[in-house]
């Protein structure tokens, strides 16, 4: 029998549409010079911040390991974002993020986020996982202790399990 907290966090895993029709196609593979490079920086992020994770993705094949390595890299500029002691309005930096993912576009001056749309589209990611990670990240501005286990398992759920329902995506999950 499901507790209560697991019959939330499937509803939370299952409440994203698919997407009724697909997205524009951008292309790392169209020979978009920028976005190779936005790419190569996606890997570097992966490379310098989690040396296993760079090791295990290096096995896939290179479209998978290319777009795995930008969600890495889309997640680890997030969190930073709450984490990394840096100059400005987090919140703005965090709708920065919201909006890149729901409209799956990025600025020209924004590599990662150009990677990260590229992504989105290519794998049709829905971007409401996207939007949830953010929202969990995002707790950790206001909210350093969970008195119930449901609201940490609801804060583990988008700070973590969000990570994986995009991963499946990229690695071949179809809706």
């Amino acid at each position: 029998m499901q507790a209560q907290w697991e019959h939330r966090l499937i509803a939370l895993a299952g409440q994203v549409p698919s997407p009724t029709t697909p997205r524009p196609l951008f292309s790392y593979w169209a020979g978009d010079a920028a976005l190779q490079q936005a790419y190569r920086l996606c890997s570097a992020i992966t490379a310098r911040h989690s040396r296993s994770f760079h090791m295990a993705s290096g096995l896939l094949p290179e479209a998978n390991r290319a777009a795995v390595r930008a969600l890495y890299a889309f997640c680890r500029t997030v969190d930073d974002i709450v984490d990394e002691p840096m100059e400005g309005d987090r919140a703005e930096r965090l709708q920065y993020w919201r909006t890149v993912s729901q409209q799956a576009a990025a600025p020209d001056h924004d590599p990662v986020a150009a990677a990260w749309a590229d992504t989105l589209a290519r794998y049709n990611i829905p971007s409401h996982y996207a939007l949830q990670l953010i929202d969990g990240v995002a707790r950790d501005l206001t909210q350093t202790r969970y008195e119930h286990f449901e609201d940490l398992s609801t804060y583990c759920y988008g700070v973590a399990s969000t990570v994986g329902l995009m991963s499946m995506h990229i690695v071949g999950f179809k809706s």
